[in-house]
Parts: structure tokens; sequence; C-alpha cells
């Protein structure tokens, strides 16, 4: 039987944030609980130090439990680690019924076949996307299940995460009182939140710009065609303007918030910005200009990283669906232009989708309006999949096999 409640937590590298939702008559998720906490012990998307990340995560489903007991035992996370790599595999398998019925234990036979990869040390297997299913060679197939061959094949995207930054989750999330109902590849959870199945079919890159991290999956004719995630975000850009401008990061960040654009040469060059307005007792003002140059010159960095990967796709320019912004990285103004210019792609602030959604409170609005929450909005809908909330609407291609269980003693 589906539970009631599902929790949705995003221990991030600068903010954990925390979604409670419970299902309605509908299959609709109610959004009952939302709010963050500033995050400790987590760095580029890995936990660093168990016991602070653990007493983040403590207090925050300490409140959970507050409202609901229920949803404290069904707590969906994300996995934001850099050290994850993708590969496209292969099942083949003879249909095993006489009359060449496909049923579903030859789909899981197929799948487990498709599983047998070779894995580095200390990496394990976080998602298993099924992009297609083949019978007698004529591919293109959703769901085979009914249909009749003798040979079946399945093509599916292999992604498999560094094990003991997962674990350091688990451990983080268990030692807080939460009981894990599944464990979710970041850039992958918001495109679940923030794309239409449109853009997917006519070919989108989503960039999940982060704190520490920034992440990517890519979609064309509603297939997965790859994710990843990289180690510098937001944060970089922060360190930056306190180099550059030999200031407290505190202060970095601030004067990054209040005046920072993505893109100098739309900033006028006798813009200023008066130090003592962010540094007590400083003196003197700086160009806006200035700043903008650094802001642009890391997000610059970034979004060629994000460029060279659509080259390997041989996607580069070549996305109909263009390029799709979430994350707090993504609220700098003038990032869409800059992307623009960059990735010579159509470009858009991605928002969760809210017609997925059934809101009674009207003050929970405006988290479907900021790029920050799509993440933790996301891990709600992936359990609501999971879980068969909605039989009736468009499952996720992926399956979580509950993979957590394999650590547990």
């Amino acid at each position: 039987m589906a539970a009631h409640f599902i929790a949705g937590l995003d221990i991030g590298t600068a903010t954990t944030r925390v979604v409670v939702a419970e299902r309605q008559k509908d299959g609709r998720p109610l959004l009952r609980l939302v709010f963050s906490h500033p995050s400790q012990g987590v760095r580029k998307g890995a936990i660093t130090d168990l016991g602070e990340a653990s007493q983040v995560a403590g207090r925050a489903l300490a409140e959970v439990k507050k409202f609901s007991r229920a949803a404290l035992q069904n707590v969906y996370v994300s996995i934001g680690t850099p050290q994850a790599r993708t590969q496209v595999s292969r099942g083949i398998t003879a249909v095993s019924r006489v009359d060449a019925e496909i049923y579903q234990d030859d789909i899981d036979r197929v799948i487990r076949a498709s599983q047998a990869v070779n894995l580095p040390p200390n990496q394990m297997i976080l998602h298993n996307v099924h992009r297609e299913f083949i019978v007698d060679g004529v591919g293109d197939i959703a769901d085979p299940l009914g249909l009749s061959g003798n040979r079946l094949e399945v093509n599916t995207l292999i992604i498999d995460a560094f094990a003991p930054h997962v674990k350091g989750i688990m451990r983080a999330t268990e030692l807080a009182g939460g009981r894990i109902g599944g464990l979710i590849f970041g850039p992958l959870v918001a495109g679940r939140s923030a794309l239409s199945k449109s853009q997917k079919d006519l070919g989108v890159v989503l960039i999940d710009i982060g704190f520490g991290t920034t992440g990517l999956c890519v979609y064309e004719e509603n297939k997965l065609l790859h994710t990843s995630i990289f180690p510098a975000g937001a944060g970089n850009v922060t360190n930056d303007i306190a180099v550059g401008l030999k200031i407290p990061v505190a202060a970095a960040e601030k004067i990054k918030l209040s005046h920072g654009y993505a893109l100098a040469k739309d900033v006028g060059q006798k813009e200023t910005v008066e130090l003592d307005k962010f540094i007590p007792g400083a003196k003197g003002t700086i160009s806006r200009r200035f700043i903008a140059e650094i802001i642009e010159s890391r997000l610059a960095e970034i979004f060629d990283f994000i460029g060279n990967e659509l080259k390997l796709l041989g996607k580069a320019g070549e996305l109909p669906g263009g390029a799709v912004l979430v994350g707090g990285g993504a609220k700098m103004p003038g990032i869409t232009d800059l992307v623009k210019q960059e990735l010579k792609l159509a470009t858009q602030v991605g928002l969760a989708v809210g017609d997925e959604w059934a809101v009674e409170n009207p003050n929970f609005s405006e988290f479907f309006e900021d790029p920050e929450y799509v993440n933790v909005l996301g891990l709600v809908l992936y359990g609501a999949d999971q879980e068969k909330w909605r039989p009736s609407s468009l499952s996720s291609p992926i399956t979580i096999k509950n993979i957590f269980r394999y650590f547990l003693p």
C-alpha cells in the first residue's frame, strides 16, 4: 500500500531544504510543509563532516516529525556528488514463453542483464534508466509488456556514484531519524520537476546551478541522453569576487546578490558600488562592471564545461527545447543572455510545474516560482511516481530498487 506522506530532503552545499507532501484522492501531492536550514559539513555536494551534517539533518527532520511521523518514515533524498558517471548498456534475453508473449519476468530479466557492467572500486549503481526496448530488432518501444517476439533487448543509461559519498548521505539521514524511501541523482530530480514532456521530446538541456556544484541532464525524444555534475557553482563566483576585490567572503556574497550581473557589457561603465554598505568602516567605491566581469568569467567557464558535454553528444546548439536553468545560481540577473551567448540555445529560467500539485495554502505558491526549490519539489514527484500515487499519469522511466538496502546491516 502506498504511503500517504512523502518527505523530500535535499542536502546541498549551502542549504538543506525539506518538503513534505500528502497524497490527495486524485493522487496529486498536496504541499504541507516547506522550509530550509543552512547546511554544515557538506562540500561540493558530498558530506565531509558526518557529525555536522547529521545535526542539520536532525534539526530539519525534527520539524518533519512534529508535523507527521509518517513522513519521517518515507524520505526521498537527492545525491549531488560530482563523482558520478554514466555509461550506455544493453541487455539481451530470449522470450521464455512458447507463445512468444512478453511477460514481466522477461522484462525484469533483460533489465538485470543490462546491469552486468564493470564498475570501478567503490562505485555503486544509482539508476538504470530504460531508454528503449527492442523486440526482434524493432526499437523505440517504451513498454514491451504483452507484445510478442522471440528476442527482447533493452538500451539503458546506467548512472553510478562514489559509494562512500552515497553512504554519507544515507548515514546522515538515518542518524537524523529518517527512513529512506529512495535515493535519486540530483539533475534527474530537477528534470522531473521543471521539464515538460514536450521539452524532453524536442530536446533540452537542464542546468542546475547550485552553490558548490552544477548539474546537467540532456533529453531528446523523451529519452535521457546524458547527465553529470561539475564541481563548480555559484559559490565559486562568490570566492572570485572576494579575491578580486580583496574583501571578506560574506561581503562578496552580499555584493553578488545585490549588485551582481552575468553579462558585463550590459552594465554601465559609470555604475559603482559603495563598500561601506557591505563592510563597516570601508572606504571607497568599486566598479559594478568590474564585478560583472568577474561573475561572467566564472559563469562562462562553467557553461564552457556544459558546451563541451553537448559537443561530445553531437548536440551543441542543436536542442530545439533550448536550455532550462534552475538552482540558486539561475537567479543571477542577465544569466539567460549569457547562456544564449555561450551555448547558442534559447534559454529560460525553469520553475516547478505547478499543475502536478494540489495547493491549499496560498503562501506555498512562492516556492513554485523559485528555481531554488525545483530539486526538493522534484524529490516528492519522484517518490509519488515510484509509489504510483497517480497510476494514470506518465510514470518516470527510472526505477529505484531501494538500493540503500544493500548497505544496511
